[in-house]
């Protein structure tokens, strides 16, 4: 009787405690604290790499008939010679303005996606332990990427022109931007090249987790080269997996973030053009994501589609790292025990 009746308060406890309300206020200071160290850390690497990442935006989107830049060297040194170390970081205030936000609604988005997903996986397996594969996560970082992008589009589609613009300064800065194509074309140009973006945001953020996970578990599996100790990856080799996976990611994702720019640039005095018969230059216009895709190899041929890979590329091993450095740096200064890539 006794066991009986200290079973009942037991489980009287017991549901007393599981009624009672969580406390939203660690959660939500783990999760503000967490995008304070990735924002930093985005902000960083960003600048780090800025100069490639404009000349990487100047290669996709400059007039196949008025050639400046021809390659990474040549256009760094063709960038200072015309615009000094100012023209070298241009937009890049823009960009990494856009990056904290980004990262706000990408990682909010990543962990409500997580968490559904793990919900209708537990579902249907039946299995209430079951936690998310990386398959599924990947599914996850995919949706969060898509939101992310989606919600900081028209930032990026400033942030394209302003870094694209030479001569005269037609847009002072982000919301001054932001309010004149609004004014002068519409606020759906704002979303020009929405829909490349959001199809490449899957392989990209799918191959990034997939080849991740895969060097990470071929590496502890076969410990080649004494890479790994006590089933545990070095921070070098962690971030020699994260370049490996980021490279393959953008390569494959690489000729849609091309045609999203060049779809980004329509109307604009730079973008691409065509010559008549007549020899006069015509802007190219497209009508979709399609359109784009067959003029562009119609006109500059496949090699097009890559154009500022070379930059890109280059870009991908220091941002990576930088990022990784900077955020655990931020990380441990605020005593946050989540990482970005869980």
């Amino acid at each position: 009787m006794a066991s009986e009746k200290s079973a009942a308060v037991s489980t009287t406890e017991t549901l007393a405690e599981e009624s009672k309300p969580k406390t939203p206020s660690r959660t939500f200071l783990s999760i503000l604290k967490s995008l304070v160290a990735g924002g930093v850390a985005g902000g960083v690497s960003r600048t780090a790499v800025a100069p490639l990442e404009r000349l990487k935006i100047l290669l996709q989107v400059q007039n196949p008939h008025n050639i400046k830049y021809n390659g990474t060297v040549q256009g760094l040194k063709y960038i200072w010679r015309t615009e000094g170390i100012r023209g070298l970081y241009k937009g890049n205030g823009t960009n990494c303005a856009r990056i904290v936000p980004n990262s706000a609604v990408k990682f909010f988005s990543y962990e409500e996606a997580s968490r559904g997903i793990l919900w209708l996986y537990r579902q249907q397996t039946g299995n209430e332990d079951a936690q998310l594969t990386p398959l599924l996560r990947l599914g996850a970082g995919a949706c969060a990427g898509i939101i992310a992008m989606s919600a900081t589009y028209p930032m990026d589609m400033i942030r394209g022109r302003i870094t694209v613009q030479t001569d005269k300064s037609h847009y002072r800065g982000i919301f001054h931007g932001l309010r004149t194509v609004s004014v002068e074309e519409g606020p759906r140009a704002l979303y020009k090249g929405w829909l490349p973006s959001v199809i490449g945001v899957v392989p990209y953020v799918g191959l990034n987790f997939a080849v991740y996970e895969s060097l990470k578990d071929w590496l502890i599996k076969n410990k080649p080269y004494r890479l790994v100790e006590d089933s545990e990856l070095s921070v070098i080799t962690k971030l020699a997996c994260g370049a490996a996976a980021g490279t393959v990611g953008q390569t494959v994702a690489y000729p849609l973030d091309v045609i999203r720019r060049r779809m980004q640039m329509v109307g604009w005095k730079d973008a691409a053009s065509v010559v008549t018969g007549d020899g006069t230059r015509v802007p190219l216009e497209y009508t979709g994501m399609v359109d784009a895709f067959r003029k562009t190899v119609r006109y500059e041929g496949f090699g097009a589609l890559y154009k500022g890979l070379g930059p890109n590329s280059v870009k991908v091993v220091p941002s990576i790292a930088i990022a990784f450095v900077t955020y655990e740096v931020v990380k441990d200064i605020l005593g946050v025990d989540m990482r970005i890539s869980d």
